[in-house]
């Protein structure tokens, strides 16, 4: 055979394997694509929820982080509603407010006289050479919500104004500023007094009330110190109207850079009991649980509002106090460190903890602006930390207690007591018969969440009397309260100890204050008694409790 021959035979054989192997090539790829056919319908018929479609494909990228509602991921489809291209999301689309509307939206959330400045802003008022009014916009602001004044020798911080016109005040009202200030002796300050209907000011010259005592430290120059600013109002120039703003100057005439509204809170009755709490600091311990145990405690025994002050809290703390605002029993208001003092949550409580007689001295401005924005509204205030109660022994609530109490006060010597004050007992965590409680141990009949019923170990020894206690403070005799005692009143700050027969302060904690831990094991965990006082409103407190922590869903179904 020629090689020419053999090349055309070999052309030849080439291409018919080349034409069997794309015959067989298209038969496979037929077959597959039967096959998969035939396996995705069987699929479809099997598990129809399953199917993904090619939507759900092109969807991916924004799905991939939804949460998961179980053990497994949900299916894409289930996730995209069918209509989905005549959906339209739920946004607020409600009108903007206009700036009266926003003026008197904040008008109670703020120190500010935003009613006054409304109706004045557009009127020459003050005198260009001597005390102008200042605008909103020109006052100076540290931390949101305190204004400061700067003078020659101090800073003055100043967080809020009252009028205050109390009977054992005398014939004069007064005007009450809380500031904190880096003097323990401020530099003289004039009050600058604005009327609603007046062109100019009225001017009153400023006295201190030093809302703190020396021996307990931080006595000096350059560490911020709490003071109560009194401004008289002049009789012939005022003529018993109440001004709407107050601004504190170092002169006479000097244009004001601060501006504080004048509250002077008056309702249609007067109530009998409220507690005040100081700003609350629990960023990350949630004790949600036992706060809603604690304020059903303090509502059975008879105290109709409890105002809170928020530095840091969790975020279920949260959801607990609006529920409770939202009700009426708890008013919650945001509160910040004055001056160079630092507001980083988190970082703001290291420095709390660090800095304790620091700490002790903020907080006197809480108690005092809870005073004094209800003086008129209470007839005693309650100053309690979330930990404590006051308990009647022989009564069922603090009306029935006080009934007793103020003539029992009067019948040893007849004069009305600044406070009345309750010993301090406490309740130890791990407090059982003089031996330490085993965390399974707990109190039958008696859910393991509540906190206060299921503690009925106390130690026998009271802290001493003056000591740690918590008092029924007086709203007609107090000027500045501490937590313990009043620190200033009209006349001298005189107290009645309420005997531990018919009142006790339950202090539930897990150890003895620091103070006491060197004394604590001899003093209070030696000896323990088991008292069951507050069993009496077992099934009360149960039932509310419980209620309220399941429409707030803390209980899984």
């Amino acid at each position: 055979m020629s090689e020419a021959s053999f090349t055309k035979i070999s052309s030849s054989n080439m291409l018919t394997v080349r034409f069997l192997s794309l015959r067989n090539l298209r038969r496979l790829v037929y077959l597959g694509c039967v096959w998969l056919c035939i396996c995705y319908l069987v699929f479809r018929v099997a598990h129809p929820q399953n199917a993904v479609s090619y939507l759900a494909h092109i969807h991916r990228g924004l799905l991939q982080k939804l949460p998961s509602e179980g053990p497994t991921q949900p299916s894409l489809n289930a996730l995209i509603p069918e209509n989905f291209l005549d959906l339209m999301p739920l946004v607020d689309k409600s009108p903007s407010l206009g700036e009266k509307e926003l003026l008197f939206f904040l008008s109670n959330r703020s120190n500010l006289p935003l009613a006054y400045w409304a109706k004045n802003r557009n009127k020459a008022i003050g005198d260009k050479n001597c005390a102008k009014f200042p605008s909103l916009f020109d006052l100076d602001f540290n931390n949101v919500y305190w204004q400061r004044l700067q003078t020659t020798n101090g800073t003055f911080y100043l967080y809020a104004a009252y009028y205050d016109n109390r009977i054992r005040a005398g014939s004069t009202a007064i005007i009450r500023i809380l500031a904190m200030v880096d003097k323990i002796k401020p530099i003289s300050t004039t009050c600058q007094l604005w009327f609603d209907k007046g062109k100019s000011p009225v001017f009153a010259q400023a006295t201190y009330t030093y809302a703190w005592y020396s021996k307990w430290g931080n006595y000096k120059d350059g560490i911020l110190q709490p003071f109560i600013v009194s401004c008289k109002l002049p009789k012939k120039e005022t003529e018993g109207r109440i001004p709407a703003s107050v601004s504190l100057v170092q002169t006479r005439c000097q244009n004001p850079n601060n501006n504080l509204r004048i509250v002077n809170n008056r309702p249609p009755k007067k109530h009998d009991f409220a507690v005040c709490v100081k700003g609350l600091d629990f960023l990350q311990e949630d004790l949600s649980v036992r706060l809603v145990e604690w304020l059903e405690v303090l509502n059975i025994l008879g105290a109709k509002k409890v105002f809170m002050y928020e530095l840091e809290i969790h975020p279920n703390i949260s959801k607990v106090l609006s529920y409770y605002q939202n009700k009426g029993l708890v008013e919650l208001t945001p509160i910040t460190l004055p001056g160079n003092q630092p507001n980083i949550p988190g970082f703001r409580h290291l420095y709390l903890k660090s800095k304790l007689t620091h700490k002790r001295q903020n907080e006197v401005i809480p108690y005092n602006d809870c005073l004094y924005r209800n003086i008129y509204s209470y007839d005693y205030l309650v100053l309690l930390d979330v930990d404590e109660v006051i308990m009647p022994v022989k009564h069922t609530n603090w009306r029935e207690l006080m009934a007793e109490v103020v003539p029992a006060a009067l019948k040893l010597k007849n004069y009305t007591r600044a406070s009345y004050n309750v010993r301090n007992v406490y309740f130890l965590d791990d407090l059982q018969d003089g031996e330490e409680l085993h965390h399974e141990a707990h109190e039958q009949g008696i859910p393991p969440y509540l906190h206060m019923l299921q503690h009925v170990y106390r130690s026998k020894n009271f802290t001493k009397p003056g000591s740690y206690v918590k008092c029924f403070h007086n709203t007609e005799r107090s000027v500045s309260l501490h937590n313990h005692f009043p620190l200033n009143c009209f006349g001298s700050c005189t107290t009645y100890s309420i005997p531990i027969e018919l009142a006790q302060l339950q202090h539930y904690r897990k150890d003895c204050v620091g103070s006491l831990k060197k004394t604590c094991k001899s003093e209070f965990r030696a000896y323990t008694v088991r008292d069951t006082t507050i069993w009496r409103y077992k099934n009360e407190l149960t039932q509310r409790v419980t209620e309220v922590l399941n429409k707030l869903g803390f209980f899984r179904s």
